[in-house]
C-alpha cells in the first residue's frame, strides 16, 4: 500500500464537495482525511450546508486570494492561498489549470479521483468502478480511458 498522505491537513476546493454530494459519497472524503478545510468562499460556491466535520478558514491574507484571482475562480484562489498560510497542507484540485498553479507554488495535491482511489485503497469504497460511473453520469470531467491505477 503507498503512504498514507492524507495525514496532512486537507484544504478542499468545491468541485470535490459537488461531485462527491452528487454521488451520495460526501462520506467518504471524512473517513480519508482526517482534517478539511475550506474557504468562506468554497462554502460559498458549495452552496448547501456544510456538514460539521468540515471547518470553514478565512484566508489571513486577502492579498494572496486577489493576485490568484487574476488567473484563477474565487474558490480555487482561496484554497491556494489557504495552502499557502498553513503547512502540510494537501490541496484537492480538479482543474488543470489550477492545479498547475499549485504545483508551481511548491504545493502538495490531489483530485477527487485520488481520494476515491485512495478510500479504495482503504476498503472505504469496494467498487471504484462504480463510483467512476457515477462520476460520469454527473458529468464529472474524467478521461474517457482511465487507466486503472488505483490497482498498483
Amino acid at each position: 500500500m503507498p503512504p498514507n498522505f492524507f495525514d496532512k491537513v486537507i484544504i478542499s476546493d468545491t468541485s470535490c464537495l459537488i461531485a462527491l454530494t452528487k454521488i451520495g459519497s460526501l462520506d467518504v472524503l471524512r473517513q480519508v482525511c482526517q482534517t478539511v478545510l475550506v474557504t468562506p468562499e468554497i462554502a460559498a460556491e458549495y452552496g448547501e450546508d456544510l456538514p460539521a466535520w468540515i471547518t470553514v478558514v478565512p484566508v489571513r491574507d486577502r492579498e494572496k486570494t486577489r493576485l490568484i484571482q487574476k488567473t484563477l475562480d474565487g474558490g480555487e484562489s482561496s484554497a491556494i492561498a489557504l495552502a499557502l498560510e498553513i503547512k502540510k497542507a494537501l490541496l484537492i484540485l480538479d482543474d488543470a489549470q489550477a492545479r498547475s498553479f499549485a504545483l508551481d507554488l511548491g504545493l502538495s495535491i490531489t483530485g477527487t479521483l485520488g481520494i476515491l482511489i485512495a478510500a479504495y485503497r482503504q476498503g472505504i469504497i469496494v467498487d471504484l468502478n462504480q463510483v467512476i460511473a457515477n462520476l460520469r453520469a454527473c458529468d464529472f470531467r474524467l478521461p474517457r480511458d482511465l487507466p486503472e491505477i488505483w490497482k498498483e
